[in-house]
């Protein structure tokens, strides 16, 4: 065997005995994956985040991931002769335009489904209707009412559960239904936190199109590869976080109070970021945690 094969052999072992503790203290640990932004419309970044979550379940985490598809919905509401509008980054969606969404939604949970599938792993595809998952109340929008566009009120987890004791990982959509049974569309941050907190996971990931968190998004040298939940508060507060980082930066914190261990935000249009962040010793993204944490390893 030639001395570079040797080397290239190496690596590799060396990489593997560097996830080892990781997988240790992670084993049977729940980890929720929110998925969508840029990553989910390239299709080899698609399968890298699928191959990532498969590995995730191969190797004794308890994965489940909550999609998106807004680019999709956009894309359809357009053929639909509609024009996409939002308030606060929120979409408008009225009754057609929720009609589209679940039709969107449901594409893309059944295309997860089966790139699941091939790898090997057994997957389940649902929403939150199913079950009564997801229960929720009408959100506005700085008091304006945006339509069929829901806030979590409560989140019964018992069929998640259910398909995690038989060996399942639950692909959701994030749709949810009020008292009267009327579907909303669920901003999937807000639907990823609520079913993380629900579940006890132990790590909540966002998988946005940005590296992470900045104090200066423009000042690539401020980059923040860890805080706590309070230090994220005060950035908050004092106006430093702005545009769409700002409502899933609150979502961190919330899931931090919800009892969830940690909160990541990596850059999904990185190939194989989740791997990176979570079997690594240093990481790639930014990491949230609660205010007694250890500083034990990630």
């Amino acid at each position: 065997m030639e001395k570079m094969e040797m080397e290239q052999i190496m690596k590799k072992a060396e990489v593997l005995i560097e996830a080892l503790p990781y997988i240790q203290k992670f084993n049977r640990k729940i980890i929720v994956v929110k998925y969508g932004g840029s990553a989910m419309s390239n299709e080899e970044l698609q399968r890298n985040v699928i191959k990532d979550v498969t590995l995730l379940k191969l190797v004794g985490f308890k994965p489940i991931i909550v999609h998106g598809g807004g680019k999709a919905i956009s894309k359809w509401v357009e053929k639909a002769g509609k024009e996409p509008k939002f308030v606060n980054g929120l979409r408008v969606t009225d009754e057609e335009t929720m009609e589209i969404a679940e039709m969107v939604l449901g594409r893309v949970n059944k295309n997860l489904v089966a790139m699941v599938e091939e790898l090997g792993v057994r997957a389940v595809g649902l929403s939150g209707k199913d079950g009564g998952m997801l229960t929720v109340t009408k959100k506005l929008a700085d008091g304006m009412d945006i339509g069929y566009v829901g806030e979590v009120k409560k989140v019964d987890p018992k069929v998640i559960y259910d398909l995690l004791e038989k060996d399942f990982l639950p692909i959701i959509a994030p749709i949810g239904m009020d008292e009267e049974c009327s579907t909303y569309n669920i901003n999937a941050d807000d639907a990823a936190c609520a079913i993380a907190k629900a579940v006890g996971a132990d790590k909540l990931v966002f998988l946005t199109d940005v590296e992470g968190l900045y104090r200066d998004f423009q000042d690539k040298s401020s980059f923040i590869s860890r805080l706590s939940a309070s230090q994220a508060e005060e950035l908050i507060g004092g106006g430093m976080i702005g545009g769409g980082m700002l409502p899933k930066l609150s979502n961190c914190t919330s899931a931090i109070h919800g009892g969830v261990n940690r909160v990541h935000i990596l850059d999904g249009r990185i190939p194989h970021c989740l791997l990176l962040e979570i079997f690594t010793d240093h990481g790639i993204g930014t990491a949230i945690v609660a205010d007694d944490d250890p500083h034990i390893l990630d």
